[in-house]
């Protein structure tokens, strides 16, 4: 085999095949695993990395067209070859059309299987190539280009420069809004995991009944409906980073099992005979105090201690006065750019009006307030009546909570069904989070949201 060989799957029910195939594939230094059904296959795609796959077509069970179909859904960076001992053109034409880069006919000489083989590599690298680059641009963010004139601003951002490197769990805390997720892909982008992936997950957004098997996998038949194997959100953060947002809203038996992870790099997937060793930096965030969970007994102290090695507190935008200008700009250009348009000016009483206001949905209040502004008003300038009610002042210079009132007057639904829309989106959507701030039942919040069409 050669150095850094890239792994090939080799799919065939019959065995003399499989085994002379893989015998003239590993002559040529070629890495095979080699499997006798398309379930065993899809076994080893979950956990191994595989380049490309060989199959053969007509199989008891699932045939070839059929797995082909699942990996292209599920792995679409694999490279795929499609051999068949039935010379059939529809096959033939369907795999291609599928995705499979190539098609062999039974029998077929090994220098064919090779000179295929090597397309089929050279087309997955570069799939895998392309998509890493879409990431990138994606995802990509270094610690200089976050915006931050304000002093509380900046030192945060010279703490997580310096804690980027380090493989040590990050605790990022903060308001809704503050912009914990761009701070932890800076922290990824930033350290020795970069080139590994940054997967985000919102504890708060996935169901209880879903949450242990997306975070920690599972095995085929853990339980009904389980009709293959399913990594989770862990070992798809195998060399990278895992951001776990909401995490004060995680179950106090699920706490157990990250603090499990966490001590002893190993996850235990539903189903599974024993614990899998799994290698991701976790980085986690809530916008939830929780010192005061730990002494409510709603949140595990040893889990809190393990998670909050290296804190980061990001200060919400009220005090960081000296980055809203700033902002403003960086958001104007970048959506100005991706929507074609001119970027605009802002008169004088706008932006006193952007400067005075509290922010209660932080950054990402803000954002949505200048995107707001430039899609209702292209042409320009931002004047103070092109901003929302709320952020216009009273004759005492004062903000207000509503903003100036009309004089043609302003009904009670109204403010009702904007108060509850600023109140999800300062909670980010959770809507559990939002009646706890709206001091309101879960139930009482739903009907209301169905009122006013929320949903």
């Amino acid at each position: 085999m050669a150095p850094n060989a890239e792994r090939i799957l080799l799919v065939d029910d019959d065995e003399s095949i499989r085994r002379v195939t893989r015998y003239h594939l590993e002559q040529a230094g070629h890495d095979v695993v080699a499997q006798a059904s398309a379930d065993e296959a899809l076994t080893v795609l979950e956990e191994q990395n595989v380049a490309l796959l060989i199959t053969d077509v007509r199989m008891p069970g699932m045939g070839g067209l059929d797995l082909l179909r699942r990996v292209k859904a599920r792995w679409p960076e694999v490279g795929v070859l499609v051999i068949t001992a039935h010379g059939s053109i529809e096959d033939a034409v369907e795999a291609m059309r599928i995705g499979a880069s190539d098609y062999l006919v039974k029998p077929f000489e090994h220098a064919a299987l090779q000179l295929s083989v090597d397309k089929a590599l050279r087309l997955s690298q570069l799939l895998r190539e392309n998509e890493r680059l879409r990431e990138l641009a994606r995802t990509s963010l270094r610690f200089e280009g976050m915006i931050a004139t304000s002093t509380a601003m900046k030192e945060v951002l010279e703490t997580a420069a310096r804690v980027a490197p380090r493989n040590t769990t990050v605790l990022l805390l903060g308001e809704s809004g503050t912009g914990k997720e761009l701070m932890a892909r800076a922290i990824h982008h930033a350290s020795l995991r970069k080139e590994g992936r940054f997967v985000a997950v919102g504890v708060g957004a996935l169901p209880d009944t879903l949450i242990d098997a997306e975070l920690f996998g599972y095995r085929k038949g853990a339980f009904t409906g389980a009709d293959s194997h399913h990594k989770g959100r862990f070992l798809m953060a195998e060399g990278g980073t895992l951001f776990l947002d909401e995490i004060g809203d995680l179950r106090m038996d699920l706490q157990v099992k990250l603090l499990r992870v966490l001590q002893e790099s190993e996850i235990d997937p539903l189903g599974a005979d024993g614990p899998v060793p799994v290698d991701a930096r976790v980085i986690a965030a809530t916008n939830r105090d929780l010192e005061e969970m730990v002494k409510n007994g709603e949140f595990r102290e040893d889990l809190y201690y393990r998670l909050a090695i290296l804190p980061l507190h990001l200060p919400p935008l009220r005090q960081r006065k000296d980055d809203i200008g700033p902002l403003v700009h960086h958001f104007a250009a970048r959506i100005s750019k991706r929507e074609k348009l001119s970027a605009p000016n802002f008169d004088p009483e706008a932006m006193s009006a952007l400067l005075k206001f509290d922010w209660p949905g932080n950054v990402r209040e803000l954002e949505n307030i200048i995107e707001r502004a430039l899609v209702l008003h292209p042409t320009g300038p931002i004047r103070l009546e092109d901003l929302p009610p709320r952020l216009q002042t009273d004759a005492t210079g004062e903000a207000s909570v509503l903003g100036t009132l009309p004089e043609e007057g302003l009904g009670l639904e109204e403010v009702e069904k904007e108060l509850i829309a600023r109140a999800l989106d300062k909670c980010g959507g959770n809507q559990s989070r939002t009646a706890r701030y709206l001091r309101v039942s879960r139930n009482t919040l739903l009907y209301r949201m169905e009122k006013h069409g929320l949903r």
